[in-house]
């Protein structure tokens, strides 16, 4: 029976990455799919499925959700949502991210709907970056997020530990081991070592 299950899983999955090559699909039509379906992003549209992160990208994240989580119960200034959840950037075509950590400002959570994806880019939207993922990929997310509204974007490699900080397109600043880490205007007196991030 879980084989007969895992098949049909499967089959669907295959279905949908073909219908979404096939036609432009919503934010909707993505988020009433089963868990298991929809791991992946909606660029321009059309679906493309994510690889499981490996034990290292997992680490550094839940790191970064940590210390975001800390400050913000103590600041009360808005929520952290872990990685995966669906930001919709943009509409016709759709355009839903899954950061690997990302904030929103207490203000703007009020009028959300009560399912489905977050509506809008999140403030803060943080990705820790694969090896396998390219120069023209990176580009992508980070005009993606600025494009819908983000306001601070952090990204970290783990390769080289260091953090890629955008404020805009023109205002990047590059972070090492050496550095300290902070959340500017947007999450007034976070702080964090830069070397902590990968400890």
């Amino acid at each position: 029976m879980r084989r007969l299950q895992a098949k049909v899983s499967l089959l669907m999955f295959r279905r949908t990455n073909i219908l979404a090559h096939e036609k432009s699909i919503t934010a909707e039509e993505i988020a009433a799919l089963s868990p298991n379906i929809r791991h992946g992003e909606l660029i321009r549209g059309i679906f493309f499925r994510r690889s499981l992160s490996t034990k290292l990208h997992g680490f550094i994240a839940a790191n970064v959700l940590g210390f975001l989580g800390n400050y913000v119960k103590k600041s009360q200034v808005g929520r952290v949502f872990m990685t995966g959840t669906g930001f919709v950037l943009a509409r016709n075509p759709d355009t839903v991210r899954a950061p690997d950590a990302a904030f929103v400002r207490a203000e703007r959570l009020a009028d959300q709907p009560p399912a489905g994806f977050f509506e809008g880019a999140p403030d803060l939207a943080v990705e820790v970056i694969s090896p396998g993922e390219t120069v023209d990929e990176v580009e992508s997310k980070v005009i993606d997020y600025l494009e819908a509204g983000t306001k601070l974007i952090w990204l970290i490699y783990p390769r080289t530990q260091t953090v890629t900080v955008y404020r805009s397109l023109t205002e990047i600043e590059i972070l090492t081991i050496a550095d300290m880490l902070d959340g500017g205007q947007l999450l007034p007196g976070f702080s964090v070592a830069v070397k902590q991030i990968f400890e």
